[in-house]
């Protein structure tokens, strides 16, 4: 329900055109349940830009696929993630054209793209941590945005991350994928002042704990302004930046 919507339906309801119960059967329809397992937030696409996206891992595949069609239904589109091999199978005997990003493990599907005014930069200390960057990639895209795409230029190498100096300051905005000892953030957030989201990955030896060790190397980041997310969370990155990138693009308009 969009606010032209509510607005009709309180003035019906102040003419005495419908009733309390219709009025209330209405609000309803910004939920949809399914079955005892999910309640879909339909009003979030308003909200945020995007509707609920479905978190995949540990729902059974009927419920992964019965999600996922409501929300198509509804909306047009659908964005999953961390989705396993067969619950994509099921998802595009569903959905033929349904796109399996296999890398970052997660599924799309739009009935048109979303075109919005933005660019997210996303960095890489590593080729290890290339699915975690995929997931981000995806996220941003389906909500409209482009991306450039900067992979190895951990400080291992500190040149190569100078050298794409120039092309990761083009961005609205920058997420920086890294595990080891989670260093690559503090380093660009010292060389330019776009936004830098940080995603730990849990890439690296037995003392990095799984990703520790780089999440709490970048909680304790001297870069300025560095944001951090869970490990491995590049869909939360993503949203993250697409969500930054949507209000510079109304601030333009």
């Amino acid at each position: 329900m969009n606010p032209a919507d509510a607005s009709d339906l309180l003035k019906q309801f102040k003419a005495g055109d419908i009733s309390e119960s219709q009025v209330l059967d209405s609000l309803q329809q910004l939920t949809s349940c399914i079955s005892d397992y999910a309640q879909i937030d339909l009003d979030r696409a308003r909200r945020k830009g995007f509707p609920e996206v479905v978190f995949a891992e540990g729902k059974t595949t009927p419920q992964t696929v019965n999600i996922v069609a409501e929300i198509y239904r509804r909306h047009g589109r659908f964005l999953a993630t961390r989705v396993n091999d067969s619950q994509a199978e099921a998802i595009q005997e569903e959905f033929p054209t349904a796109v399996h990003h296999k890398a970052a493990r997660c599924m799309t599907l739009e009935d048109s793209p979303l075109e919005r005014n933005g660019m997210v930069a996303v960095l890489t200390a590593g080729t290890s941590d290339l699915p975690v960057a995929e997931e981000v990639m995806v996220t941003v895209e389906s909500m409209g945005f482009s991306i450039k795409r900067i992979v190895d230029v951990g400080i291992a190498g500190i040149h190569r991350l100078l050298a794409a100096r120039n092309l990761f300051e083009k961005a609205d905005v920058i997420v920086v994928v890294a595990g080891m000892e989670g260093a690559l953030p503090s380093a660009v957030a010292g060389l330019t002042g776009i936004p830098v989201i940080a995603v730990p990955t849990s890439v690296g030896y037995g003392a990095s704990f799984g990703g520790l060790a780089a999440l709490l190397g970048m909680l304790n980041s001297c870069g300025s302004g560095v944001t951090v997310v869970n490990i491995d969370n590049g869909f939360g990155a993503g949203y993250a930046a697409g969500q930054i990138c949507a209000m510079l693009d109304q601030a333009r308009k």
